[in-house]
């Protein structure tokens, strides 16, 4: 894995979230697609506290803060890592991941925060990602046990999922 391309690549991702919050009024933010399921904020929500919690597991790999384990991945974490997409159906989150992720409505300032906050920690954590031990591995509620390089791979697939989440809300508005 290319790390210097991976981080371009959630920048431009970080990048693309803070352009298009410019085009939100807050009620449009707000409002629940015709599509039903996230609004726009809480696609925000949700993709910005995932990357987060995510650069924790991250961070965590690269200080070997991990319990031991000899598992990795399972078949969706090689899927996503080897194709670099998220599995092309709607999957539901575990419940009991569910309810410590439950997007919420934020405000648009509330968002442009969070993309700041997720830049910090990519800034932090990028850095330490090379000299990460693969086996050093904490657990994703989908994917299996990921390591520190898998963990940043999965943030930016995950931001770029989401964009085009945005994309089908706004289609969905037929703006």
């Amino acid at each position: 894995m290319n790390i210097a391309k991976e981080r371009r690549a959630i920048e431009s991702a970080l990048d693309e979230y803070r352009r298009q919050l410019d085009g939100f009024t807050e009620d449009a933010f707000a409002t629940t697609p015709p599509i039903g399921g996230w609004s726009y904020s809480e696609v925000y929500d949700h993709i910005l506290k995932s990357s987060l919690g995510s650069s924790i597991a991250l961070e965590r790999c690269t200080h070997n803060n991990c319990p031991p384990t000899k598992k990795g991945m399972n078949f969706w974490g090689y899927y996503m890592m080897l194709t670099g997409n998220v599995p092309p159906f709607k999957t539901n989150v575990p419940e009991a991941v569910a309810a410590k992720v439950a997007p919420k409505k934020i405000e648009i300032e509330e968002a442009k925060n969070l993309i700041i906050k997720v830049r910090k920690r990519i800034e932090s954590t990028a850095q330490l990602v090379a000299s990460a031990s693969p086996r050093a591995r904490w657990e994703h509620p989908r994917l299996g046990m990921l390591n520190a390089s898998q963990w940043f791979k999965f943030i930016r697939v995950h931001l770029q999922h989401h964009l085009e989440q945005l994309d089908r809300i706004r289609k969905s508005f037929g703006a």
